[in-house]
């Protein structure tokens, strides 16, 4: 089982869709690194690729329904996700994933035959692991972090069309015990777009003061981005949170991001700095003076945000966990 959360951008009505089992393997650490693992847990969903204005394309949970990006998709370590693509657009799609395990009949390439046909379906299997200790004693990563799923043959081989088109989505896969946010954004730095917006029109994100609030992002295309989101910062690492006092993880505001990275984090909304239009943009001078920003409205507790003029933003802009069935 499980729940669903949609939620829009002021500026773009794309549709983030997390999707958290409501139980959760133990998915204790193995030695074993060989054979067929455990699928844990199996949750099935099914995504549509199709077509959308201006040439563009996109994924969704619903014939009708797809966005850019596509649904956030959420995994807890130790989970299998079956996810059957349905393809309603004119040309080849396929679906391919970082971070998480797969076999090479779910690559979602034409060099492993995994692609779905226009009018076609195919099921892509995606697992996850805890971290273990590998014979010999090396510590095996689990699956836990920020990734994100995109075409891989729209164009090009590569998948070079489908991504320039708006093919894409965030993954987030947690251990178990990470800490939830109240809302979550997604923000994809593809070429010199953000979410495949047009110039000045980066989507606005809508917090109240106090919230914790989880950022995910990914770059695409052919440039090196900066990612900078002002008055609020986050430790450099898996979570973008300290595990105590005397953690030395560095603390920053600004990440550098090529094609294909991704990272993510955490923010308690405001804190220490209060309310206000707090903008995020591409810290490449250039990039962001050709429209690489937009702006995180962090309101009060009354849902004003100084200076702006409220009228036509809503404060429950984002996913809100506290309304959601667990």
């Amino acid at each position: 089982m499980f729940s669903r959360r949609a939620f829009t951008t002021a500026a773009t009505a794309a549709a983030f869709v997390p999707l958290v089992g409501t139980s959760q393997a133990d998915a204790a650490p193995s030695d074993k690194v060989t054979g067929k693992p455990d699928k844990g847990d199996v949750r099935r969903i099914t995504l549509y690729a199709e077509k959308l204005p201006n040439n563009l394309l996109g994924y969704g949970l619903e014939p009708g329904k797809a966005t850019i990006p596509g649904p956030l998709i959420e995994m807890v370590e130790g989970e299998t996700l079956e996810i059957e693509l349905v393809n309603n657009t004119d040309v080849t799609a396929s679906l391919h994933v970082h971070g998480v395990d797969y076999e090479f009949t779910s690559d979602g390439t034409r060099m492993s035959d995994s692609v779905v046909e226009p009018g076609g379906r195919r099921t892509y299997v995606w697992r996850t692991h805890a971290p273990g200790r590998r014979p010999g004693g090396t510590i095996e990563p689990g699956s836990a972090g920020y990734w994100h799923y995109h075409d891989h043959v729209v164009g090009t081989d590569h998948g070079t069309g489908g991504i320039k088109r708006g093919l894409y989505g965030a993954l987030v896969v947690r251990r178990k015990g990470d800490i939830l946010p109240d809302k979550q954004f997604v923000v994809f730095f593809n070429d010199m777009t953000v979410n495949n917006a047009k110039a000045g029109e980066a989507p606005h994100f809508m917090a109240k003061i106090g919230e914790r609030v989880e950022f995910i992002v990914v770059t695409h295309g052919d440039f090196f981005h900066t990612w900078h989101l002002h008055g609020h910062r986050w430790a450099d690492n898996r979570t973008g949170l300290l595990d105590n006092p005397q953690d030395q993880t560095r603390i920053i505001d600004t990440k550098i991001t090529g094609p294909a990275e991704s990272f993510g984090f955490q923010v308690i909304a405001g804190e220490r700095v209060g309310p206000g239009a707090w903008m995020y943009h591409c810290h490449v001078q250039s990039h962001s003076d050709m429209g690489m920003a937009g702006v995180f409205m962090v309101a009060d507790e009354n849902g004003n945000v100084p200076g702006h003029d409220m009228g036509g933003m809503s404060s429950g802009t984002g996913s809100d966990m506290s309304t959601m069935p667990h």
